[in-house]
């Protein structure tokens, strides 16, 4: 019997109705010699410190580095212990029967590196020495794995995948926990997370942050002339910019009294607008933020379910390209949107036309190629999965069409000796922008339509004024600039091509950074404001930490992911990466353990002292507040009927044993909402105190 092998239930499904394994097991499909079980995600991971034998955050431990790496099943945490989830136990049983029993394994966990590590972990942890195959596909199409099944490639050609997984991982590891104790040790008091690529992330976040708040704006002024050409009306700006009012009224009086203005140059030039290339993961949740809000998570797990419902390729890829094989079935996938309502007309007008192979490259292809739509005719879909199917059709659409051309004019004039320019668009073939009838995105801000005029004409000024502005700073990161600057390692980059070369350099992958952002988004290091990703006190306090060391330098964060993509190509030991990454964690966890928690609020988020035992402090975290005196047992939880508290809530209740009254609780009986404060009694129990009605006293409850 063959065990396939998938990554998650729904995707098994599919193989098995392939493969005709179509009887129901306790996790897994049965039939026709087949057996199609499944993991859920990570199954496997690195055992915690304590299986090593180190308990606590202690600075003797540090640098914690394992001569060999311990693999536990998936773990739960119960009280202050781990164990093993019954869930993970379960299925790992059932695939490890399943695997006794086999003359043959297909490995069919997603085509990239993360699935390779879950399948090799549960490989590994099965004490499987049988050879195994790899399903290698790019879309869960029936034809696809049906094409996949016939060309199945030995699972050693993919050792050196696996190879740069399990370095990843123990990198993140071995980085993380020994950042993570260290600052925590540093703290005196408190849990801090570092890790290799959050850590950099934050000091992203908080740097545009700082330097957006710190910006002070200057003002200036320009002055904004309005003329016409055989009653074509249209404006222009001076040149010059003034740095105070009388100097602009000055030249605005000067203008009025000239009353003309002469036309000193006109500079037309025809311009051609490369369609843009295919999407990858990373432009694709960029562009999704941008335009419609999502975060890069929900782009990624709406993307996933495309790719599960057959009706877009694999998701998580790094290229922008296809390879020819592939651009062969592009006129037929163009084929299939003359019958989408929406790309009918333009899908109709590319027939017996010659695609753009811009996107098509055979040296830049990576695990998978670019996203693209399948020959599936997508039915019924949700609002959100039907804007990123038409996102991906849509880029399909551009990517293969002709060049936008337009002729750019720019007109030079002068009156009483001030510079003016009036700058105007025409567009002459739309071609790609055409698809969605697309503008512009960067719009001059004063571009418009300009009349025919030559040089020495002389118009009439119809009205002059002056325009007050300031300059302004660089925006706080949203999504779509954060992924950018993951992407090229913190660098500023607006050449495509030179985004293409950073890619292997960035921090993180296109099938991660999403998480990361979550990441510091569940460990209340940052909050969304509407677009905007802005950095909470927390995440304040640990950027001031580590700003100037090295766990915080994107570009150093940058290079390990380069050096996992040559483990994965054959061109670097993943023993010297490992070395390497060892040297580095012993470094940062030498600087961190001097670091001193200075910054925002001076750290009074983190700690403040014991109001029940006076020797102890309490920390607070995300879901309790503590004292970190193990004898005192002083605990705080911050859900308090339907209501979260604040680090100002708790900080008044440890300090005077009383919240102000706080608006919005939900009585469990009633189902009513009540406002209240929260006060300690005698035993430093919390209950409710409610405000006395006219002429009665106050309750306690």
């Amino acid at each position: 019997m063959k065990i396939i092998i998938g990554e998650k239930p729904s995707v098994a499904r599919e193989i098995a109705a392939i493969v005709g394994a179509k009887t129901r097991k306790e996790g897994y499909w049965e039939g026709n010699g087949y057996a199609v079980t499944y993991a859920f995600g990570h199954l496997m991971g690195l055992a915690m410190p304590e299986a090593y034998g180190f308990s606590g955050f202690r600075r003797e431990n540090l640098p914690i580095l394992p001569k060999e790496f311990i693999l536990v099943p998936r773990q739960v945490k119960e009280g202050k212990e781990y164990k093993n989830d019954p869930g993970a136990m379960k299925q790992l049983n059932i695939i490890k029967e399943l695997f006794g029993k086999a003359d043959g394994i297909i490995e069919a966990t997603d085509s990239g590196r993360e699935g390779e590590l879950i399948f090799r972990y549960i490989y590994d942890y099965a004490g499987c020495t049988l050879p195994f195959e790899r399903l290698w596909i790019s879309s869960l199409t029936d034809k696809a794995i049906r094409e996949g099944l016939q060309n199945l490639k030995p699972g050693s050609d993919y050792d050196n995948l696996y190879l740069s997984a399990k370095a990843r991982s123990q990198a993140d590891y071995v980085v993380g926990v020994n950042a993570s104790q260290a600052l925590s040790i540093a703290a005196g008091s408190g849990v801090y997370s570092l890790g290799r690529v959050q850590t950099p992330t934050l000091a992203m976040i908080c740097s545009r942050y700082l330097e957006n708040k710190a910006f002070q704006a200057q003002t200036f002024f320009q002055l904004k002339l309005h003329t016409a050409k055989d009653a074509a009306a249209f404006a222009a700006l001076s040149t010059a910019k003034f740095d105070n009012r009388p100097l602009a009224d000055a030249a605005l009086s000067r203008v009025r009294s000239a009353g003309q203005v002469e036309v000193t140059g006109v500079e037309r030039k025809e311009v051609n607008q490369e369609a843009p290339l295919l999407y990858d993961l990373t432009t694709l949740q960029k562009e999704a933020n941008s335009r419609h809000g999502f975060s890069a998570d929900k782009t990624l797990s709406i993307a996933q379910t495309l790719y599960e419902k057959k009706l877009a390729t694999y998701p998580r890829t790094g290229s922008r390209y296809i390879p020819t094989d592939v651009m062969d079935e592009i006129p037929e996938l163009i084929g299939k949107l003359k019958s989408y309502p929406r790309f009918a007309a333009y899908a109709e007008s590319l027939e017996n036309t010659v695609l753009n192979i811009r996107s098509v490259d055979n040296k830049k292809i990576t695990d998978h190629h670019a996203l693209l739509i399948t020959e599936n005719r997508p039915g019924e879909l949700s609002e959100d999965e039907r804007t990123l199917y038409e996102m991906i059709a849509g880029r399909m659409l551009e990517s293969f069409s002709g060049k936008c051309k337009k002729e750019n004019t720019v007109i030079s004039l002068t009156s009483a000796d001030i510079a003016f320019s009036a700058r105007g668009s025409v567009m002459l073939a739309p071609g790609w922008r055409g698809v969605f009838n697309s503008q512009d995105e960067e719009k001059e801000e004063d571009a418009t339509l300009l009349p025919a005029v030559a040089q020495g004409d002389r118009l009439t000024v119809s009205d002059c004024g002056v325009l007050e502005k300031q300059t302004k700073p660089r925006p706080i990161h949203t999504e779509a600039s954060l992924l950018s600057s993951m992407e090229q390692a913190g660098r500023e980059l607006e050449n495509e091509d030179e985004r293409e070369a950073m890619k292997d350099a960035g921090i993180g992958t296109p099938a991660t950074r999403a998480g990361i952002i979550e990441t510091l988004l569940l460990r209340e290091y940052m909050r969304r404001e509407k677009k905007s990703l802005v950095p909470t006190e927390k995440g304040l306090v640990v950027y001031q930490a580590v700003k100037d060391k090295k766990i915080a330098d994107a570009a150093m964060t940058g290079s390990w992911e380069h050096a996992l993509s040559k483990i994965e190509t054959g061109e670097m030991s993943a023993g010297t990466f490992h070395r390497e990454i060892e040297i580095y964690a012993a470094q940062i966890t030498s600087e961190l353990l001097e670091t001193k928690i200075e910054g925002q609020g001076s750290g009074k988020w983190l700690t403040v002292p014991c109001p029940k035992c006076k020797t102890g402090h309490v920390a607070f975290f995300p879901k309790v507040a503590k004292c970190d005196n193990a004898g005192c047992g002083l605990l705080v939880f911050r859900g308090v009927a339907d209501r979260e508290l604040t680090d100002s809530h708790l900080e008044n209740l440890f300090a005077k044993g009383s919240t102000g009254i706080i608006k919005g609780f939900n009585s469990k009986k009633t189902g009513k909402p009540f406002d209240a404060a929260l006060i300690f009694d005698s035993e430093f129990k919390t209950g409710f105190q409610f405000s006395p009605k006219p002429g009665g006293k106050r309750k306690f409850k």
